[in-house]
């Protein structure tokens, strides 16, 4: 496994190769700082589109994955907003595959966390199914071979998520679980569910806790990806050290809980600075 991801790291293109990130000094000029919410929908979807026929023709690899994502983080920097992450180590240092679990603000998560995490160790996500009919995320989410849950059912979908969520990490493939159950922009530990924690402990491989704040993208009112661009929102990611699940996985969970609040806190605190 460590000679693949070895060549897996030597074959992708790199944006986060050090252990934290930080964008440049805030800076948008001319259209992009006049409408940045135009702008940066303008160059997001359009990295999108410009993939559509190669995810609907089986050709969309991971190289292109991690060049549209890289892609995106550029298209978050170009209208002025910033991005931090922290803990990218700890994505490199593992030699085994994982199980990421966070929580979920935007979409704009699942547009950037590839190329923090592919380039070192095959990822995946856990989706709703919903999601994989949509014009144009859906061909390119199929293309990555996603976990998938209908959100009606929470039995089926646990027992989905331990079945497909196996499959692939015996394959070598990491997971991206947001167990909440749906996307907020003010995180609720009573809406974080465990089934991050069962399918880690199920398969007996590590998690790696994960905190993000991408509210930089809000959630539209009519059209939940849709929404309004804030570049004076910082975008934060920010990864743990790696644990194993020991007995019930109760006292995991809560540690996971108190890694994103106490991030949120952290972060809104030097907002206000």
């Amino acid at each position: 496994m460590s000679d693949f991801l070895s060549s897996q790291a030597a074959s992708l293109p790199v944006l986060f190769s050090e252990d934290a990130y930080r964008s440049p000094p805030r800076h948008a000029a001319g259209f992009a700082r006049w409408f940045p919410t135009l702008t940066f929908y303008v160059n997001a979807f359009g990295i999108v589109y410009r993939s559509l026929k190669p995810a609907e023709q089986g050709l969309y690899t991971d190289e292109d994955w991690c060049n549209d994502s890289r892609g995106e983080v550029y298209s978050i920097e170009h209208v002025g907003g910033r991005l931090e992450a922290e803990g990218l180590d700890f994505i490199r240092a593992l030699k085994e595959p994982c199980l990421f679990v966070g929580n979920h603000m935007s979409t704009l998560e699942t547009f950037v966390l590839p190329c923090m995490i592919q380039p070192w160790k095959p990822v995946t996500f856990v989706v709703k199914r919903s999601l994989l009919t949509y014009p144009f995320f859906g061909p390119i989410m199929r293309a990555r071979d996603p976990v998938v849950v209908d959100r009606r059912n929470p039995r089926e979908d646990f027992e989905a998520v331990l079945r497909g969520g196996l499959e692939r990490l015996q394959r070598g493939i990491s997971i991206v679980v947001f167990p909440q159950s749906t996307r907020m922009e003010r995180f609720d530990p009573g809406q974080f569910n465990t089934i991050g924690i069962k399918l880690a402990r199920r398969a007996g491989v590590p998690v790696i806790p994960l905190a993000l704040r991408t509210d930089f993208w809000r959630n539209g009112s009519i059209l939940k990806e849709v929404g309004r661009i804030r570049p004076e929102r910082t975008v934060y990611f920010r990864f743990g050290a790696p644990f194993r699940i020991t007995g019930n996985g109760k006292e995991e969970h809560h540690r996971i809980i108190a890694f994103i609040q106490s991030s949120l806190a952290e972060w809104e605190e030097a907002d206000r600075r």
